[in-house]
């Protein structure tokens, strides 16, 4: 079965707030609402996310003064400090830091780094009895450990000194190892978000502040941080933010041959470096040694300084790499293939995924269960099953509102060790209890879990038009960067967007470029994985908006996320008769009882605050605000022809007319939000929390047309006269139905009631309001302009042609 499409959710945002960013930090609309939604409504914390300057010194770290005068006597006295890695980025950038600084210091330092096939994850006791024969008297872990409570106690049994690095979740019970311990929310520092490098970064500054040294010089390492951070998924807030935008440029400008060489093989151009390309190039191919085999060739790569090295393991690296891939791909169909098959024969949908096999790679399930758990939304571990010792070695993936560990730690009865984070963890399990385990996770995953949670969101971060999208926000938006975990990248939602020209692009025509039209404003744009976009229905799209660099030129370019046709919620029709039987008549009645002084044009009144978005596309700036979560009436010209214009691409408000809100300005609350599709034909008088103005040339015309209709009389009065004297005499329905007329679009009651008006006062007809009767009486030719009310429908007439023709003017 394939995956639901992502739900749409659009978090309230206070407008006011959106407003007063644009106002304080000069940015756009669409950005300010991204930072509102995100947390940062207060201009001083905007601007704080943007400067990315959050730094903290390393003394936050409790306890890290008596870790730096242990290690230091270690090298003062010539000892052997081995550093104990890890086989994944994060592990080997940690390893190549804090060699880096005990070199500098002149310490006698070596590096362990497990072998996943082999040795497993962290530290092991056949690896303390390896170190202790190879002489070492310091063990610094990096990237592991926190929860090595057995295996710490017998490193220093056997003689070895030990301090723990590690950013990972401590063991359940809350037992710490007996060993000074850097991490950060064990330590209670502040960013208690850091990888293993960020701590190993922190841990180098504070060794290179007790000698004396410049703790600065530990910056030359912040290419390796930004490279481990990102790679390891942790949150890109608070400190992270620095640390991955100052690395990202120490990246782009790195001098160690290993990292050059790895961004050539990668096809990564160092001046356009990013999240993505880390993550998506430079990683996965450090990754794939730790993976496939040992992970010494990637420490080896960041700590040479020979350049024909560095590219002989590069180019090991990309083979690696490359067969990490291949072996990816058979494993994610064969794991594709088991749902498949259980979904014949379950009763129920799971909640989630345990799948197990002989013949899988160890290094490489990880990633397989990632793909599964984003393309199924279930948390999903797959196990790698060994046919000759009967141990399963198992790695898993969450979603959001699962917490993965505490899935394992809820089935640890039937595992043999685990540990890990919330978001992605490792197990082992033997092949017997595999069953068992399985339906451990599930029952736990069921009471934590609702169906609802098994869909995928997408969270959008502001609702544009289309004169918004250009590359002042795209280049904006890049403000926002880094983007990773913590900080996804900007989801932009176009509401009621048409597409059209799509043309296929790439390989085998796999992907699509097409067109975007919001409003009057076109935008290009581009969909990866599909060759096909639908050109025929107006879509609630969502895009990221990137600078896209071709032939020396840079422009802003949408990037589909998933389109739905336009299924919007309802509109409140306000201030308009109903359909029930005499409403009608009630309203058209209504209009002879006003007293003629009321049809004159009133003066303007701006008591309120205004929002120019004259020419700027309707239907993004009226579902901004809907998408506020706060009241919205917009305003037309004529209430019944918008709401079927509107109605199959936008909701969620009131819908009035002109003239139904200066006969009863109470239909617009307090704190609703005012918006004038079209515009008043009179001077402009302001309602609610504030009045937005949207029309275009378009909603100029439409209202210049309504506005004729409603007070230039004479053809309205011509027809209606005709059918009456053609019916003689008419009462109740019969009598709605001719004041109607027959035309597609009936004739609103106040029109209806300002025809009946004229011609009452023209002793053209008789009318009796109480019984709602009406004939006819012979009578003779007479001018209209005996007719008061005439005179003044006229003067309203020409008076609002006037004021519409000034907008006019001034629009242009």
């Amino acid at each position: 079965m394939p995956p639901d499409p992502p739900r749409l959710r659009i978090d309230p945002c206070d407008v006011a707030a959106v407003l007063a960013l644009e106002r304080e930090l000069g940015v756009s609309h669409p950005t300010a609402q991204v930072l509102v939604r995100r947390g940062l409504a207060q201009p001083e914390d905007a601007r704080a996310w943007l400067a990315a300057a959050e730094r903290h010194d390393p003394s936050s770290f409790a306890g890290i003064d008596d870790v730096c005068t242990r290690v230091l006597d270690h090298v003062r006295a010539g000892r052997r400090i081995t550093i104990h890695g890890d086989y994944d980025v994060d592990g080997v950038c940690s390893t190549a830091i804090l060699v880096g600084v005990l070199r500098t210091l002149g310490a006698d330092v070596d590096w362990f780094l497990p072998s996943r096939a082999e040795d497993g994850y962290g530290l092991s006791t056949a690896t303390i009895a390896r170190l202790a024969a190879r002489g070492t008297k310091l063990l610094i872990t990096a990237d592991c450990a926190i929860t090595a409570v057995e295996e710490v106690a017998v490193a220093r049994a056997a003689g070895i000194d030990v301090v723990v690095t590690d950013h990972h979740s401590p063991r359940a019970d809350g037992v710490l190892p007996a060993a000074p311990i850097v991490h950060p929310a064990v330590c209670g520092y502040p960013c208690v978000e850091l990888c293993a490098a960020g701590v190993a970064y922190k841990l180098a500054a504070a060794l290179l502040d007790a000698t004396g040294e410049d703790p600065a010089g530990a910056d030359r390492d912040l290419d390796l941080v930004a490279l481990a951070t990102i790679a390891d998924c942790v949150a890109l807030r608070g400190e992270n933010r620095r640390l991955v935008r100052a690395g990202l440029r120490a990246l782009a400008a790195t001098k160690r041959p290993g990292l050059r060489a790895l961004m050539r093989v990668a096809r990564a151009d160092p001046a356009r470096i990013d999240t993505t390309a880390v993550g998506f190039r430079l990683a996965p191919r450090i990754n794939a040694a730790g993976r496939l085999e040992r992970a010494d060739a990637g420490l080896e790569l960041l700590l040479t300084a020979d350049e024909i090295r560095a590219a002989q393991i590069a180019d090991e690296l990309d083979r690696l790499n490359s067969e990490r891939r291949m072996t990816e791909t058979r494993i994610l169909f064969e794991a594709e293939a088991m749902l498949t098959e259980r979904e014949r024969s379950a009763a129920r949908e799971p909640f989630s995924y345990v799948l197990a096999a002989e013949g899988w790679h160890k290094g490489v399930i990880g990633i397989v269960a990632s793909r599964i758990a984003e393309r199924h939304h279930r948390p999903t571990v797959l196990v790698a099953l060994d046919s000759q010792t009967g141990a399963g070695t198992g790695s898993g993936r969450s979603i959001p509102g699962f917490d993965l560990l505490a899935g394992l730690d809820a089935s640890a009865v039937h595992l043999e060790r685990h540990g890990g984070h919330r978001a992605a963890a490792g197990c082992e399990v033997l092949a017997s209890n595999v069953d068992a385990f399985r339906d451990a996770f599930e029952v736990h995953a069921a009471a934590t879990l609702t169906r609802e949670d098994l869909v995928a969101v997408r969270r959008v971060d502001a609702v544009v038009a289309g004169d918004e999208i250009g590359l002042g926000l795209a280049e904006e938006l890049e403000r926002l960067a880094p983007f990773g975990i913590g900080n996804p990248s900007v989801t932009l939602l176009v509401p009621a967007a048409r597409c059209s020209e799509p043309r296929t692009m790439g390989e085998d025509g796999k992907h699509v470029r097409f067109t975007v039209a919001s409003g009057s404003s076109t935008a290009r744009a581009v969909a990866f994985g599909t060759s096909t976009v639908d050109c025929d229905n107006p879509l609630d799209a969502t895009f990221a908006l990137e600078l896209n660099e071709y032939n020396g030129s840079v422009e802003p370019r949408l990037l589909l996320r998933d389109a739905r046709p336009s299924a919007p919620g309802p509109i409140v029709l306000v201030g308009e008769p109903r359909p029930q039987a005499g409403e009608y008549l009630t309203a058209a009645l209504a209009e002879l009882r006003r007293p003629l002084a009321d049809v004159a044009l009133k003066p303007g009144a701006l008591t309120g605050p205004v929002r120019d978005r004259c020419g700027g596309g309707i239907a993004g700036t009226i579902g901004a605000l809907v998408g506020s979560g706060e009241p919205v009436l917009v305003v037309a010209a004529d209430a019944q022809a918008r709401l079927r214009h509107l109605r199959p691409i936008l909701g969620g408000f009131a819908l009035c007319s002109h003239d139904a809100l200066e006969r009863d300005p109470s239909l617009a609350a307090g704190d609703a939000h005012v918006v004038m599709l079209d515009p008043p034909a009179g001077p402009l008088r302001t309602y609610g929390a504030m009045t937005h103005l949207i029309w275009g040339p378009p909603e100029l015309r439409f209202a210049a047309q309504i506005h004729e209709r409603e007070y230039a009389l004479r053809a309205s009065l011509t027809a209606t006269y005709r059918a009456l004297r053609a019916a003689g005499a008419a009462a109740g329905e019969e009598l709605e139905t001719l004041l109607r007329g027959d035309a597609r679009t009936p004739r609103p009651a106040a029109l209806a009631g300002r025809v009946l008006r004229v011609l009452a006062e023209l002793h053209l007809v008789s009318l009796d309001p109480d019984s709602r009767t009406l004939t006819v009486p012979s009578a003779e030719r007479t001018a209209l302009e005996r007719s008061a009310a005439f005179r003044a429908y006229q003067q309203r007439y020409e008076d609002g042609r006037t004021f519409l023709s000034e907008v006019t003017a001034k629009a242009a």
